[in-house]
């Protein structure tokens, strides 16, 4: 979200538009050296339990998340050594695979970090990632805001905070890498910013080469950023029209160069996402919205949220992408009213409304209970690329438009003096109770020995390993095992975005096998099925397509029920090897 107005001078024009040495422009001044490291070291506190255990954490708010990220960094780094095409595999729902550019992949990160994950492993990446998205996005807002929008170093420095610790970066923090490590999208604005007052070609291009940046991050942060960008500038020019003329003129020839840049840059990749093996057209999330308690409420993992705990109305853990609580929410409302004669102020609050609106999905919710009020979303969700958006995560593009109120609050207040003790109190009020604890984590337990001691591999020639019951959203501590085998056999199954029937929706994991769904029913309710011939033969049909070499039941919840299961299925017991029990089905596949 830019501060200032696209073809208009800000406050610190100056030093946006410097001719100074390139040596003295890239120097670090104390303010933005003292910015880095609080940025930092707030990161670090948040992490700091992930941080103690860094090659064996788990954050626990993360479900399943944190194990298929680990799998996607170890997979990166083991396509660079292998020479393997990193955009699709089949080591996991083997055989059909995996299209791993139409799922958050991040290869911006993977890619370079993979001599730290060879060398450290996959949680080791996964928490230093998650540790520099979180500093690196506050200290990059903190940038734009000093150069576009205020004067004043703290006054950036409060609208940086709030922009890399925010409730929904937090939230996100225990699972979402893609919605934290964001420090491109404040350059991406500045670079448009400046192309609309005349920068010439070398802005285009550096533009074009940050937006295929930003998509080997993520896409959909891009497309909320856009489309907050959108609405921002469209509410400034509704208050200074006179200006449009000049900025569309500046900046539509250096803004198509920009585009063309950007897909040349990602033509392979996006082709192979949209029309590769096992794309999809679409996702159906079903409703997403924020519930409109998700707008007054503190987040769980904050001060607030632990002292004054509100209604559970988060779609879960990781999407909390409001909870903004109401002071700050008054707080707001009061900085517009204050900064009503500044366009900047006004187009962040029209801003600030509209996404918020958006992220309320078709249908207004106010405490889990529908309204039947309709809603803009309802209109929105139909277009290409939105309708596979979840609606909630648009309350993150109001994020910087309320940093950018905050900053320019504090900024004039600090020129003024005279009401800096009223406001400096009510940002304190707004933003305390906001303030992150640190995530929960734990140490994971170690994976069967089965797998950890090297057993698996007098059972696995060229075929897949099944796992009772299969690796699935739900429970994907075998995507873990499979790491630590250094990629050493494919998985049936697994936990991915993949397509599902003839008209390519998708779904999260594999389009299930009968035999896989009868494996995870078993498990759910602990009781063992009446097993017929049909079922057998349906066993058999599934093993035969999943090209399965061995069946491994680990110890968990039901085990003795599903190794029953399983024994009926195949007419022969189980081997006890290890701390498993192991059918080897390659006689039974190969027949």
């Amino acid at each position: 979200m830019a501060a200032l107005p696209v073809g208009v001078a800000g406050p610190n024009t100056a030093t946006a538009t410097t001719t100074a040495p390139l040596r003295r422009r890239l120097r670090l001044s104390r303010p933005d050296a003292a910015a880095a490291l609080v940025f930092t070291a707030l990161a670090a506190y948040v992490m700091g339990n992930q941080w103690r255990h860094p090659a064996s954490g788990y954050l626990t708010g993360s479900g399943q998340d944190q194990r298929m990220w680990e799998w996607f960094f170890a997979l990166a780094a083991r396509s660079i050594t292998h020479l393997d095409n990193p955009l699709g595999t089949v080591l996991q729902n083997h055989p059909q695979g995996v299209n791993l550019m139409a799922n958050t992949a991040m290869f911006g990160v993977s890619v370079p970090l993979a001599p730290l994950t060879l060398l450290f492993g996959p949680t080791f990446t996964w928490t230093l990632v998650l540790t520099f998205g979180l500093a690196s996005t506050a200290y990059a807002w903190y940038w734009f805001l000093g150069r576009y929008a205020v004067q004043s170093p703290i006054a950036a420095a409060v609208g940086g905070l709030f922009c890399g610790f925010a409730p929904a970066m937090i939230s996100h923090a225990n699972g979402h890498p893609n919605f934290v490590v964001l420090p491109l999208l404040p350059v991406i604005l500045a670079c448009v910013i400046r192309l609309s007052r005349g920068g010439g070609t070398r802005t285009a291009v550096v533009l074009g080469v940050l937006v295929a940046a930003q998509i080997a991050l993520g896409e959909e942060p891009l497309l909320i950023t856009a489309v907050a960008f959108g609405v921002f500038t469209l509410a400034w020019f509704a208050f200074r029209p006179r200006l449009a003329a000049a900025a569309v003129r500046n900046a539509t020839r250096p803004l198509l160069l920009a585009a063309a840049i950007a897909l040349v840059l990602t033509a392979g990749p996006l082709w192979w996402q949209f029309f590769g093996p096992q794309s999809y057209r679409f996702i159906d999330h079903g409703p997403m919205g924020n519930d409109l308690l998700g707008l007054l409420q503190f987040p769980r993992q904050s001060v607030g949220g632990h002292v004054s705990p509100g209604q559970d109305v988060a779609i879960n853990g990781t999407e909390e992408n409001a909870y903004f609580g109401w002071p700050l929410l008054v707080v707001v409302l009061a900085s517009t009213v204050w900064l009503r004669r500044e366009v900047a102020a006004r187009a962040a609050a029209v801003t600030v409304v509209v996404l918020c609106v958006l992220s309320l999905g078709a249908e207004l919710t106010i405490g889990r209970d529908k309204t039947g009020v309709d809603l803009p979303w309802s209109w929105l969700e139909r277009l290409p690329l939105f309708e596979s958006v979840l609606e909630t995560r648009f309350a993150m593009g109001a994020v910087p438009a309320i940093a950018l109120l905050l900053a320019l609050t504090l900024d004039r207040a600090l020129r003024e003096r005279a009401t800096l003790i009223p406001w400096t109190v009510a940002l304190a009020v707004a933003l305390v109770p906001l303030t992150p604890l640190p995530l929960q984590a734990v140490q994971r337990a170690p994976d069967p020995q089965f797998f950890a001691d090297g057993s698996w591999r007098h059972y696995v020639t060229a075929g897949s390993v099944v796992t009772v019951p299969l690796p699935r959203p739900e429970d994907a501590r075998a995507l873990t095992w499979q790491v630590d085998a250094d990629f050493g056999f494919p998985l049936a199954g697994g936990y991915f975005v993949g397509p599902v029937g003839p008209d390519k929706k998708a779904k999260y994991g594999p389009d299930d096998r009968p035999t896989a769904r009868l494996f995870g029913k078993t498990q759910q309710t602990g009781i063992v099925p009446d097993v017929t011939d049909a079922m057998r033969a349906q066993a058999v049909a599934d093993l035969t397509f999943w090209r399965a070499d061995v069946v491994v039941l680990p110890a968990g919840d039901n085990d003795r029920v599903l190794r029953q299961t399983v024994e009926a299925l195949l007419g022969a017991p189980g081997s006890r090897v290890d701390d498993v029990w192991v059918w080897d089905v390659r006689p039974l596949v190969r027949a």
